[in-house]
């Protein structure tokens, strides 16, 4: 069936709730315009992305499980926009019958990076070496990188120290939170993927892409990434692995290293939509934001192939503390040929706050790496520029 042929008949989930009203929730208010789904949110401010266009709003912190309640007395199923959820007190919702998808059981060895290794090995899946032995202030090799085990993202909670005394000093500053000790990675590439599973077990994959990251975060993604076919076979072994497992139902975002030598491992698993999949709004038939709708509502779901021979996604970070809508700037982007410009209506910007990003889509010459890379300095210059 393809993804045009919804009618409504099929959807018996009128309405979902979104725990979390950033720009993931924001992203995906298009896709449930289009498939006649209303959307509630849970966020804790009035200025947060999704606010201005979803039906409703539950104005609360996203751990707070009472606002989860009455989330649910509205919705037919809740997902989550992020990982700051209170899973103790939403599985005594569940097990009242509020619907989450992906459930609390997918979610529980995933919420913690510890967990995440734990359940990686496990399943014999490559990961690079941890620990939680007695870290102070010995490591068998300098780099290493010390990761807090819950609410890190955009490159918060993750440290790379480079001598005993480094180490010791953060493992300080960190004294009251919960920290995972690996192993550094002399990666040759970091790769992302988008994948999704239905309700029936159908799982679909999209391409693998390449992020660049700057500072532990995100700067630019091409897809999709150059890699040779054991390495995409391997990855996508992976991925229906984790998914199956799980018994995933939604979408989840996989990053990877790669390896000068080939060695694929996994670094990170985020059980929603992603930063590596926003590409997809622009380059692909179905966005990572629409295959979510469709595997949590029991959708069809949608054809992951790519509609450009590639595409380049950049970032837009905030890169001062100002109160700005950058309009001139975002003309500026939006005249650059084949670019769509994302605006996430934040009213704040600061340091390294992911305001919103450009997608360049790509044609079979730009899609070559050198010329995609240039293409995204192009896009960073105009938007660094002062």
């Amino acid at each position: 069936m393809s993804q045009d042929s919804v009618t409504s008949s099929q959807i018996s989930v009128q309405r979902v709730g979104v725990i979390g009203g950033g720009q993931l929730a924001w992203m995906m208010a298009e896709a449930a315009e289009k498939l006649g789904i209303e959307l509630w949110v849970q966020t804790p401010s009035h200025t947060d992305p999704a606010v201005a266009i979803t039906a409703q709003t539950i104005l609360a912190p996203v751990d707070d499980a009472i606002a989860t309640a009455q989330l649910a007395v509205h919705c037919d199923v809740i997902t989550f926009e992020n990982e700051f959820v209170n899973l103790p007190a939403l599985a005594h919702l569940a097990q009242q019958g509020t619907c989450f998808r992906p459930s609390l059981d997918a979610l529980r060895p995933l919420l913690d990076k510890y967990d995440q290794r734990t359940l990686m090995e496990s399943l014999g899946l490559p990961t690079p070496s941890f620990t939680l032995k007695e870290l102070a202030p010995h490591a068998e090799s300098f780099p290493v990188v010390l990761k807090t085990r819950r609410h890190g993202y955009d490159g918060q909670g993750t440290f790379i120290v480079h001598t005993p005394a480094e180490l010791e000093a953060t493992l300080a500053d960190l004294a009251s939170v919960p920290v995972l000790l690996e192993k550094f990675v002399a990666f040759e590439q970091e790769l992302a993927v988008m994948a999704a599973r239905s309700q029936a077990g159908e799982i679909v994959i999209y391409p693998i892409v390449e992020t660049q990251q700057e500072n532990q975060v995100c700067r630019r993604v091409i897809a999709p990434a150059r890699v040779n076919q054991s390495t995409t076979t391997l990855i996508e072994k992976i991925v229906r692995t984790l998914l199956t497992h799980l018994q995933v139902v939604g979408i989840f975002g996989i990053e990877f290293f790669l390896t000068k030598d080939g060695t694929v491992l996994i670094n990170e698993i985020a059980p929603r939509t992603h930063n590596s999949g926003h590409y997809t709004l622009d380059a692909c038939e179905t966005s990572q934001f629409e295959q979510q709708l469709r595997a949590i509502c029991g959708l069809p779901l949608g054809s992951t192939a790519m509609t450009s021979a590639g595409a380049v996604m950049v970032n837009l970070l905030g890169y001062e503390q100002s109160e700005s809508d950058y309009a001139t700037k975002r003309q500026a982007l939006a005249a650059f040929p084949h670019a769509h410009v994302h605006w996430y209506g934040k009213t704040e910007s600061r340091l390294g706050r992911k305001l919103g990003h450009v997608t360049v889509l790509l044609n079979e010459a730009d899609a070559m790496q050198d010329q995609a890379i240039a293409i995204a300095h192009q896009i960073e210059s105009l938007w660094y520029s002062s």
